[in-house]
């Protein structure tokens, strides 16, 4: 294994140095691990193939909120939890820290399109979108490949994130079959490999 300390993105880090900010991390962060260059833990970090999500809520005045989100995973089957992180400088943190349902919506891959608006920074992102309402009035996306709707069972500190465990509630399975993949800094879709008898 290969720890990257610098790379042509980042400055050589220095022994006594605690906190080197990376000149070209678009955070502006410094970094919290001495001998991680930023840039280049992302980078690794993306050799890791994960789908897209699509988590929605109601804030407390009962509008609908909604962001692409790639941290989602399984915790449990007994009993059937959930987890997905958003970083704290998040604008919707509070809505979705405070929110008592939520709904995780697995894209499929052909909504490349709602994974970009549901990302972007501004833009009434549900106008012209397909849904309906599913537990506690949270919108769900129509033509997903699946839906988990939870209720916000636990929350924990995670570094520059909150970690966000969910009570699976309902689920379902669209009709779907292919989800939207995201690897490398891009979106991919699963290949259909032939198959032999012999």
């Amino acid at each position: 294994m290969t720890l990257t300390t610098a790379s042509a993105h980042c400055p050589e880090i220095m022994t006594n140095v605690v906190d080197l900010p990376c000149q070209s991390c678009d955070t502006g962060q410094s970094l919290a691990a001495k001998g991680f260059c930023c840039r280049d833990f992302r980078s690794t970090l993306g050799s890791f193939a994960t789908g897209v999500t699509v988590i929605t809520a109601l804030t407390a005045d009962g509008e609908p909120i909604g962001m692409t989100i790639s941290s989602f995973n399984s915790v449990s089957l007994d009993p059937p939890l959930i987890l997905w992180s958003l970083a704290l400088s998040s604008p919707a943190l509070e809505a979705f820290r405070s929110a008592r349902h939520y709904a995780v919506n697995v894209l499929a891959a052909d909504q490349q399109a709602i994974s970009n608006r549901f990302a972007a920074r501004s833009g009434d992102r549900f106008a012209g979108v397909p849904r309906r309402t599913g537990l506690g009035g949270v919108p769900l996306l129509e033509g997903c490949c699946a839906w988990f709707e939870c209720s916000n069972e636990a929350q924990y500190p995670g570094g520059d994130h909150l970690i966000f465990v969910g009570h699976v509630e309902s689920f379902a399975q669209g009709e779907a079959a292919s989800p939207l993949i995201f690897h490398g800094a891009r979106y991919r879709q699963l290949e259909t490999l032939a198959t032999s008898d012999n």
